[in-house]
C-alpha cells in the first residue's frame, strides 16, 4: 500500500487522536481530581490538622451518601 494524500476522516481521526494525547482521557482526569479532593490537596500544607480534618469529613461524607444510596435502593426498589 502506497502513501497516498489523506482522506478527511483519516486527519480528524488523527486529530483526535492527538487531541486525547494532550489532554488524557476523560475517565483518568475524573479520578485524578477525585484523589486530590480526597487528599485534600486543596488545605493549607502548613496546616496538618486542618488537612487531616478535611480528609476525615470528606471520606465520611462518601461513606455515608453510598449509605443512604443503599437504604433507598433497599427500601424503595426491592
Amino acid at each position: 500500500m502506497e502513501p497516498g494524500p489523506r482522506t478527511d476522516k483519516e486527519q480528524a481521526a488523527r486529530a483526535d487522536l492527538a487531541r486525547l494525547r494532550r489532554e488524557g482521557d476523560a475517565l483518568g482526569g475524573m479520578f485524578g481530581r477525585s484523589r486530590d479532593y480526597f487528599a485534600a490537596a486543596d488545605a493549607p500544607s502548613s496546616d496538618s490538622i486542618e488537612k487531616w480534618g478535611r480528609r476525615i469529613g470528606r471520606t465520611l461524607s462518601a461513606v455515608a451518601f453510598v449509605a443512604l444510596a443503599v437504604y433507598l435502593y433497599v427500601t424503595y426498589v426491592l
